[in-house]
């Protein structure tokens, strides 16, 4: 399988695990004019950048993204932050990547606690570690299609870059937000 991952860092654990699976390539910028066509599967993780419709209609399976909110709350940017902005369930979500925004057909998701002694710079961490490992532990159901996808029932939350507040300390306790 050719595999390409669109991040805006190096996610290691992701492209470590789908090179046993196969040939990756990775690309952090916007997708362009990249020939789209010779990838069986896109995963996105941590990417910044809209996928243009018509690149959705060429891919040959659908874009899988791995978010670290509990779809439909959270989409967009800073989910962790906002789950405890707003008290809105935690946890993380595997789903297609459709025209909107964090708002494609939802594939597998899970509830994460958090402990009160646990900051917004671990409670991302966390979230990272188990969107992966959700990743990991699914990815021949997902890969074989044998996971139904489930659209996303109701209007959940969205937030931009430009809704964080301004100087925000990570190091701040998630319950004190």
């Amino acid at each position: 399988m050719k595999f390409l991952v669109l991040c805006n860092d190096n996610r290691n654990n992701i492209i470590k695990f789908l090179e046993q699976k196969g040939e990756v390539d990775q690309i952090t910028t916007k997708l362009n004019n990249e020939d789209i066509s010779k990838y069986d599967w896109i995963i996105s993780y941590g990417y910044n950048h809209i996928i243009s419709k018509q690149t959705l209609k060429e891919v040959k399976n659908p874009v899988i993204n791995l978010h670290i909110s509990y779809l439909p709350y959270n989409r967009g940017s800073y989910p962790n932050y906002w789950s405890f902005k707003e008290n809105t369930p935690k946890g993380v979500t595997i789903h297609h990547i459709d025209d909107g925004i964090d708002t494609g057909p939802v594939l597998i998701q899970k509830k994460i606690t958090f402990q009160k002694n646990e900051t917004l710079k671990t409670s991302y961490e966390k979230l990272k570690i188990e969107v992966e490992k959700l990743f990991i532990e699914s990815f021949d159901d997902i890969m074989s299609n044998k996971i139904e996808p489930k659209k996303q029932l109701h209007k959940g939350t969205f937030h931009q870059d430009k809704d964080l507040p301004k100087n925000i300390d990570w190091n701040i306790s998630v319950y004190k937000i």
